[in-house]
């Protein structure tokens, strides 16, 4: 917003709320077209992409390819497992190694589900310069300090929130 010189008005609370309204209004409406069109959660979706460009994957690459911990990305495979859209095997020569292949079923969701499959706020992100997105995370580091909040929900899938 800005003023009758020009400058740029203080922003209030109630304005930024506003905005963090958007942006979770745009994610939760991603992630519900998603589901809708395909019955699979936002990080289901979004595994299953990874694993169509990555045949083979682990489930440890998996997660980092996510940003996730392993025990999420675990928790996804084996539902996408039990769903016959993924199938884990182990591998031949280190049988502690899952490698990950997309069942046909699975390419006929991913062909029919908007996109983009990451979601619309990594899109976004991606999409924002250098410069922008330090300030960004600063700045969004000073509010989780203001919340109070342990890290450990930064590995949790927006989807699953």
């Amino acid at each position: 917003m800005t003023t009758t010189t020009g400058r740029r008005a203080a922003a209030t609370p109630a304005q930024v709320l506003r905005r963090f309204r958007q942006v979770f209004n745009a994610v939760r409406g991603h992630f519900a077209q998603i589901e809708k069109r395909t019955g699979l959660g936002g990080a289901q979706l979004w595994a299953l992409s990874i694993v169509r460009e990555r045949p083979g994957i682990g489930i440890g690459e998996l997660a980092r390819a996510m940003d996730v911990h392993q025990s999420t990305a675990s928790n996804l495979v084996k539902g996408l497992v039990q769903r016959e859209l993924l199938l884990a095997e182990k591998n031949s020569l280190d049988r502690r190694v899952v490698q990950l292949q997309l069942m046909p079923a699975a390419l006929r969701l991913l062909k029919r589900a908007p996109g983009p499959v990451e979601g619309v706020l990594p899109q976004a992100l991606q999409a924002l310069d250098a410069a922008t997105l330090r300030r960004l995370d600063q700045d969004l580091g000073r509010l989780i300090s203001e919340l109070g909040v342990d890290e450990r929900g930064a590995g949790i899938p927006l989807s699953q929130l």
